[in-house]
């Protein structure tokens, strides 16, 4: 039986072939100039002071000098155990409240949980701004100001937590759940044992989230902490830039500021497989 069907190459068509390479080129360009700015920054902290506004990316002099100067010009062994501590603190609190509050609202059932569940999402609506000065008051009225509670306490629960976390919550099978209350298991066995294991790449998800937005945070702890020594990295990185008067010396800026980003760095190269995929899951929920 003859087919009337013309005969197609298989493949891309030419102009697909040249659609396509140009797509690459422009994508090679606008991450050449998006790393372009990081690269510089981290050559430049390997420079000599005279050396400063060349754009050089490999340096003509190689000196660990800056890396060991601001360690002796400011405190930043603390600014970093500052920043450490009141990371993995807020992220282990976020992490354990966000969790079972997102699936009480998921899998129980009770007067005003809708109700409830609207009022904590209509908080991602309020800018941060708006909150700081409630926030103030709060600490200072409680003695936390310049203290690490002062800089924890708006962050130890996230509406955006709670509502990632019920999202995939609800994606649990009910009679699931149901099979574990007839075996006798009570609701934080139920929850630790069958609901999280269900949901790690939303927990990771939150984790990854939450440290990362906790070490970078700035405009609180710049508000609440007033003592040098217990500035976080934000803070004291611009403290540190401020005091310098030398305009030279943007070579020790950009050796605290490789360090600032050097464990994000770290955590991107030993997660981004669980950041790519636990943002694409945060985005489908």
């Amino acid at each position: 039986m003859s087919s009337s069907r013309a005969y197609r190459p298989s493949g891309k068509s030419p102009a697909d072939k040249l659609r396509t390479s140009l797509i690459y080129v422009l994508l090679v360009i606008g991450v050449g100039i998006m790393l372009f700015p990081f690269l510089w920054m981290v050559a430049t902290s390997f420079k000599l002071p005279q050396d400063v506004y060349n754009l050089r990316l490999i340096p003509e002099t190689i000196t660990f000098d800056n890396y060991t100067a601001i360690f002796k010009k400011a405190p930043f062994g603390d600014w970093i155990k500052n920043t450490l501590i009141i990371s993995l603190i807020a992220t282990a609190t976020v992490v354990v409240f966000d969790t079972a509050a997102g699936y009480v609202l998921a899998k129980f059932s009770f007067f005003g949980k809708q109700i409830i569940f609207l009022i904590i999402i209509s908080t991602l609506m309020v800018p941060t701004e708006m909150l700081i000065i409630p926030w103030y008051l709060i600490a200072n009225d409680l003695g936390w100001s310049d203290t690490y509670w002062g800089v924890l306490f708006p962050g130890i629960i996230t509406a955006f937590g709670i509502f990632l976390m019920r999202q995939f919550m609800d994606s649990i099978p009910s009679d699931l759940l149901d099979a574990a209350r007839i075996d006798g298991l009570n609701e934080w066995r139920i929850l630790a044992q069958i609901a999280i294991p269900l949901v790690k790449p939303a927990i990771v998800t939150l984790i990854i989230l939450t440290f990362i937005g906790n070490w970078n945070q700035f405009i609180w702890p710049l508000i609440v902490l007033q003592t040098e020594e217990k500035f976080t990295l934000p803070v004291g990185i611009v403290y540190f830039s401020s005091e310098l008067k030398d305009t030279s010396n943007w070579i020790l800026i950009m050796a605290g500021t490789t360090i600032s980003i050097a464990p994000l760095i770290l955590l991107f190269l030993v997660f981004q497989k669980q950041i790519i995929r636990g943002i694409a899951l945060s985005g489908m929920k």
